[in-house]
């Protein structure tokens, strides 16, 4: 019998982690079955237990990747020099964030802040994937504060703020319009750019 190439196997499993991925975004990680996800892959359930030991793998997996991507997002993003305005800046991360994974658009929507809320959730209950996070929130928050630090040597922040405390806001109004876009939807990318821009231009009154 033919062996099966390395090439098919990565295939068939990644074809099998971007059903699962569209399944638990559209319903979440604990509403989702794995005959679900079967249906969703169109395999045998020998076909997919030949890549997953069970429903919990498959999450371990999904949940690892997509913090995995989105820390490859913010690293990009910080690697800028000199660093676009952070209105710009975020812009340019939510857009990628929603470009991600193409197959997981249905409508128009992108799926992807779903699976990222889920992720999210996941990680409060899995201390495998909680010290994952922790050490991909921490490499992010490290890369960011090279950008603030870089926006006040360049004079374009003030510097009585710790470039930490500025970078956690920063990834914090990324993670809010992922929220915001999981739970509503027709939350646009210009709006929260709209509100960065008056927010930064806001003075004290005289």
């Amino acid at each position: 019998m033919a062996r099966v190439s390395q090439e098919h196997l990565d295939a068939r499993r990644r074809q099998i982690l971007d059903g699962a991925a569209l399944c638990f975004a559209r319903n979440g990680f604990h509403a989702t079955s794995m005959q679900d996800v079967l249906k969703e892959v169109g395999l045998s359930a020998g076909a997919v237990y030949r890549y997953f030991a069970g429903k919990d793998e498959l999450i371990a997996a999904i949940a690892s990747e997509v913090l995995t991507e989105i820390r490859g997002i913010f690293d990009t993003a910080a690697r800028q020099s000199p660093p676009p305005p952070p209105d710009v800046l975020l812009g340019q991360v939510i857009e990628e964030v929603l470009d991600l994974r193409p197959g997981m658009r249905e409508g128009g929507i992108s799926y992807f802040p779903r699976l990222m809320v889920q992720v999210w959730t996941e990680t409060l209950r899995s201390d495998a994937l909680s010290a994952v996070m922790t050490g991909v929130y921490a490499e992010v928050r490290a890369a960011w504060v090279s950008v603030v630090e870089a926006y006040q040597e360049a004079g374009m922040m003030r510097t009585d703020v710790p470039a930490d405390h500025v970078a956690r806001t920063m990834i914090a109004v990324v993670q809010g319009f992922a929220a915001q876009y999981a739970l509503f939807e027709e939350v646009r990318v210009e709006a929260l750019q709209d509100g960065l821009r008056a927010l930064t231009s806001m003075r004290r009154p005289s």
